[in-house]
C-alpha cells in the first residue's frame, strides 16, 4: 500500500481538482481497487457542468480494476483478481426485502447511488478506490480490460430492457444513439425485437449503429416516416427513449402504438410535459429505468464474453487524469465525435 494514490473530484461547476489520497486499509469488509480504466458517463458531464449535483462516489462509476488488498472479513474476492464495479445482491434485510420485492432492495438502491454508508469518498477517476466488497463483481477470463470497462453502462441498459418484458416480434424504436441507445438497441436485438429502428441526429453515431449491424437507422425526422412504413401506421411496440431530452417526452409517447409501451432510460434535467390523457386513453404501459441490480451484471457480463452484443466497438478514446477536465467541456458541448471515452489514470 504504498504507490502514490490520485483522484480527481468536482470542486464546483466546470471546477475539477486533483488531489493526493490517504493511505489507507481496506475495511474489513472491504476491497481496495487498483483503477484500470474509469468510462466517462453522461451523467459525469452533468455533475461536472453544475457542480453539485453527484455524491462523490458517482463522479467516475464506470470502472475496472485490479484487486489490491482485501480486508480480514472478505470471502468470494482475492488480491489479484479483476473486478467491476457493481452492486451487491438483495440483502434481505430492509424493508423492500422483507416485504418480498428483492429486486428494489433498499441497499441495492443506495449503492447504485452512490449513497450508501460504505459509499467511498471519491469516484474512480483515480488510481485506487476502496469499496466493499459487496461491490465489486469479478470479470469473466473473456473479457479484455476494455469490455469490462464498459460493463457498467451496458448492465444499465441490460436492467432496462429487461424490465420492459418486450414480446418476440417486437417493433422496437430506440431513440438516441449514445452509448445508452447503442447498447439498448443490442440487448433488444437479444432479447427478440423483430425490428430495431434507431433515431440518432449525430451522423456519426449513425454509422455506429450501422457498423454494429442495425439496418434502420434514420435522422429524427425521418422515423416518423420509416416507423409508418413499418407497422402500417400503427406505431411502435417498445420504444426506448434514451436521450434524456424532456421535450422529446410527449412526441415518443405519440410513436408508441395503442397499449404498447414507453421506456424511458434517459434521465432530463428539466422538467417534463406531458398529455396524461393521452397515455391513458391509449392505455401505454411506461416503464422507468435507473441503475440495475447485480444479476444485471452477471447477465450482461456472460452476453459480453458470448459476443451477443459489442461493447468494445463504441470504445473511441482514451485519456488520462490530467486531460479529464477538457474532455468533459468536449462532451458537454454536444459536438464531439466521440461515442465513449475512457480515463486511464496510469497514463
Amino acid at each position: 500500500m504504498n504507490a502514490e494514490q490520485r483522484y480527481v473530484r468536482v470542486s464546483g461547476p466546470r471546477q475539477l481538482e486533483e488531489r493526493a489520497g490517504d493511505e489507507q486499509p481496506p475495511a474489513p469488509d472491504g476491497v481496495i481497487v487498483d483503477i484500470t480504466y474509469s468510462g466517462i458517463c453522461g451523467t459525469d458531464v452533468h455533475g461536472y457542468t453544475d457542480g453539485h449535483m453527484l455524491p462523490p462516489a458517482v463522479f467516475g462509476h464506470e470502472w475496472t480494476g485490479t484487486v489490491r488488498a482485501v480486508g480480514a472479513e472478505v470471502t468470494g474476492v482475492r488480491a489479484g483478481q479483476r473486478v467491476v464495479g457493481g452492486v451487491g445482491p438483495a440483502c434481505g434485510r430492509c424493508r423492500q426485502c422483507l416485504a418480498g420485492h428483492a429486486r428494489q432492495c433498499d441497499t441495492v438502491f443506495a449503492e447504485a447511488n452512490g449513497v450508501d454508508e460504505a459509499a467511498p469518498a471519491h469516484g474512480a477517476f483515480a488510481t485506487r478506490v476502496r469499496v466493499s466488497a459487496r461491490r465489486v463483481i469479478p470479470v469473466p477470463d473473456a473479457l479484455s480490460d476494455i469490455e469490462a470497462a464498459l460493463v457498467e453502462p451496458a448492465t444499465v441498459t441490460f436492467h432496462a430492457v429487461r424490465r420492459t418484458a418486450m414480446e418476440l416480434g417486437s417493433v422496437v424504436v430506440v431513440q438516441g444513439a449514445g452509448p445508452i441507445g447503442l447498447l439498448t438497441a443490442q440487448h433488444a436485438r437479444n432479447a427478440g425485437a423483430g425490428r430495431v429502428i434507431v433515431s440518432e441526429p449525430s451522423a456519426a453515431r449513425r454509422n455506429t449503429a450501422e457498423k454494429l449491424g442495425f439496418r434502420d437507422v434514420v435522422a429524427p425526422q425521418e422515423l416518423s416516416g420509416l416507423l409508418e412504413r413499418a407497422t402500417d401506421g400503427l406505431g411502435a411496440d417498445v420504444l426506448f427513449e434514451c436521450a434524456g431530452v424532456a421535450s422529446l417526452f410527449q412526441p415518443s409517447a405519440e410513436l408508441v402504438r395503442r397499449g404498447g409501451t414507453l421506456a424511458l432510460l434517459g434521465f432530463p434535467l428539466t422538467t417534463s410535459t406531458v398529455s396524461y390523457g393521452d397515455w391513458q386513453s391509449r392505455e401505454l404501459t411506461v416503464i422507468g429505468s435507473l441503475a440495475y441490480n447485480h444479476e444485471d451484471f452477471v447477465g450482461t457480463m456472460r452476453a459480453i464474453a458470448e459476443r451477443r452484443i459489442d461493447v468494445a466497438a463504441l470504445h473511441t478514446g482514451t485519456v488520462g487524469l490530467s486531460q479529464l477536465g477538457g474532455l468533459l467541456e468536449e462532451l458537454d458541448s454536444g459536438e464531439s465525435a466521440h461515442t465513449k471515452v475512457l480515463v486511464d489514470p496510469r497514463a
